[in-house]
């Protein structure tokens, strides 16, 4: 996706060194994605327009409602949308949904957010424990960093984009997505994943910008990634289903400099 595609000229007032002047800025482009499955809408998320495709596809395979590209049928722009922010998804036909579930499921994240034990027990029901026998050099990890921010091409034009990149073990970059949301961006590079049929990815290491959220764990464990990766902290909860799910989570990642909260032994020393 071109950086421009995900980006937006505006005018402003910038004041520095005490003087005044008007200027011309980029500015990160949001806006909302209503997902319809089956001519139902599922979810509206805020994000950043490019690759809804693939965000789509992630969120699907995330959300347990596929397991490969061909439980999708179709997956198109709404027509009646002139802005392109409805994407319509149809499933093949042998793929079964419960309605039922996913309302419950997503009512109750909406209204009362996820609820730690309860929750970390429901994934681990629905996904396989990591067992994974990949492992990674501490200095492969510590160019992660760099590496993914040299990609992010709208970042470096706004300042204001979130981003997770898909590396193999010896860190060599397979796909990057930038997004408004960083649980987005993983859904992008989950929907690649998907769409070019690579699941699982059992032998890769997901790198996110910013810190790693439960969902963000979440979403990595549906595709048997054994390595997650963020620049900034994880949260506790994350720390928590990392530890149950068997996945090595690495927080403030630096060069020279990284911690390990569960499964440190998939990082070597060499």
């Amino acid at each position: 996706m071109p950086a421009a595609a995900s980006t937006t000229q505006l005018k402003l007032v910038r004041i520095k060194d005490g003087r005044r002047r008007r200027v011309s800025d980029a500015l990160v482009v949001e806006e909302p994605l209503e997902i319809r499955v089956n001519g139902r809408p599922l979810t509206l998320t805020m994000r950043t327009p490019g690759h809804d495709h693939e965000l789509a596809a992630g969120f699907l395979f995330a959300e347990g409602l596929v397991a490969s590209a061909d439980g999708i049928a179709r997956c198109a722009v709404n027509p009646r949308n002139r802005e392109g922010n409805v994407l319509d998804v149809t499933l093949a036909s042998e793929t079964e949904v419960d309605w039922s579930r996913l309302q419950q499921r997503f009512a109750g994240t909406s209204s009362c957010g996820l609820c730690g034990r309860e929750s970390i027990a429901a994934i681990r029901r629905r996904i396989p424990r990591i067992r994974s026998r990949a492992a990674v050099p501490a200095a492969v990890l510590e160019r992660l960093p760099g590496r993914l921010l040299q990609s992010q091409e709208a970042f470096a034009l706004t300042g204001g984009l979130h981003a997770a990149g898909l590396f193999d073990l010896r860190g060599r970059l397979l796909v990057a997505r930038e997004d408004v949301g960083r649980h987005n961006a993983v859904d992008k590079v989950l929907g690649w994943a998907l769409l070019a049929a690579r699941l699982p990815l059992d032998r890769h290491v997901l790198m996110v910008s910013g810190r790693a959220s439960f969902e963000i764990v979440q979403k990595s464990q549906a595709a048997s990634l054994p390595v997650v990766c963020a620049v900034s902290a994880p949260s506790s909860l994350a720390v928590k289903l990392a530890a149950a799910g068997g996945q090595t989570l690495v927080g403030y990642l630096r060069e020279g400099r990284m911690n390990i909260y569960s499964r440190p032994r998939r990082v070597t020393s060499r």
